[in-house]
């Protein structure tokens, strides 16, 4: 292992534990907003992946102005691809999209 990776790794890890401890920090507002945003759609029937992908993007569109929306959701979207069913990407893009604008997001 080079001595130039640690401090990736130390980031990435850094910032992962933000991200989850900021979703926790805040379920309860993050699930409202999702709620607020469903069309037509249960919150208590969302797949248990895409809810987790969809907690865990909303905390940095609320809580981390330093990362551009499009970034936040992009992230979302290649996640569900990978571990999401067939259609999670297009719900999860739906949803943080209408998330985005309702907060003002470009």
């Amino acid at each position: 292992m080079s001595g130039d990776s640690s401090p990736k790794i130390n980031e990435s890890e850094s910032f992962a534990r933000l991200l989850v401890a900021g979703t926790i920090e805040h379920v309860s507002e993050i699930d409202e907003l999702i709620k607020k945003h469903l069309d037509s759609w249960d919150f208590n029937r969302i797949n248990k992946v895409d809810l987790a992908i969809l907690r865990v993007s909303v905390y940095p569109l609320l809580y981390q102005k330093d990362l551009h929306p499009s970034i936040v959701i992009n992230e979302a979207v290649d996640i569900s691809k990978e571990f999401g069913s067939d259609d999670s990407f297009e719900f999860v893009n739906a949803v943080l999209d209408n998330i985005r604008k309702d907060l003002g997001g470009k």
